[in-house]
């Protein structure tokens, strides 16, 4: 199978290179990523300039641009055939509930999915700072259910990706089916008058609160489990019986 990875932590990321080790021994592994860490930019794309490619080993590409720019690149003319399969990951924290909103990592994969490849997003946290960061672990298990994601991603004739978080651990096993919960980030905002005369802002997060439904992938992931959630990549079609028209 011919796959290809993209992330938004940066093509020198450890979860993305991992990853690619790991499927390379069973697959035709070709990454393309940003070349810097690109976090939280959500569904950004490049319109207005070009992008520079880096060539910088065999099917590995470095980009100037977005998270969805790799995906966009990649899958249109970099890998060639083109790709039956992207993953956006290993990224480095958690991408549940509302995060898929914010997601540089879930919007590479949804970019994958408008283009009608099956799409995969992978995301690893640690409980704590004394935890070990198992991308291997992570690794091994999506390429040893590869097969059983991909056919999520093709069971309904609606654009899907799969989006799966974990805690890190040395060993991953059960997984479970979920949906995003909600998550309120508490976020503020601080004003600072500089001495130019300018007024600087900086965005400061709060505490983050999670609902904890039985069915959510964060009750999932406190429990134990990998989660694993289909993820409607754009609204639902218009029926058949709504005009639509341009103004």
């Amino acid at each position: 199978m011919r796959i290809l990875l993209v992330n938004d932590d940066g093509v020198n990321a450890e979860g993305i290179n991992i990853l690619a080790e790991c499927l390379k021994k069973e697959h035709d592994v070709w990454i393309v990523a940003p070349d810097r860490n690109r976090s939280a930019a959500s569904h950004a794309i490049t319109m207005t300039k070009p992008l520079k490619i880096n060539k910088l080993r065999d099917k590995v590409f470095s980009c100037s641009g977005q998270p969805v720019d790799c995906t966009a690149a990649g899958f249109h003319a970099l890998v060639n055939p083109k790709p039956d399969l992207v993953i956006s990951g290993i990224n480095k924290g958690f991408n549940i509930g509302t995060d898929i909103i914010y997601s540089g990592t879930c919007a590479a994969a949804r970019q994958a999915a408008f283009y009608g490849v099956p799409a995969i997003a992978v995301s690893l946290e640690i409980r704590s700072e004394n935890d070990g960061w198992y991308f291997h672990s992570l690794a091994e298990f999506v390429k040893e259910n590869l097969e059983k994601f991909i056919a999520l991603c093709k069971e309904d004739e609606e654009e899907t990706f799969i989006n799966i978080n974990a805690y890190s651990t040395e060993k991953f096993s059960d997984w479970k089916l979920t949906v995003p919960s909600s998550r309120n980030y508490h976020d503020k905002i601080t004003l600072v008058e500089g001495p130019d005369g300018c007024t600087y802002s900086f965005f400061t997060g709060g505490d983050i609160s999670t609902t904890r439904q039985d069915n959510s992938d964060f009750k999932a992931v406190e429990d134990g489990f990998v989660s694993v959630s289909k993820i409607l990549s754009q609204p639902s079609a218009l029926t058949d019986d709504t005009e639509t028209k341009n103004e």
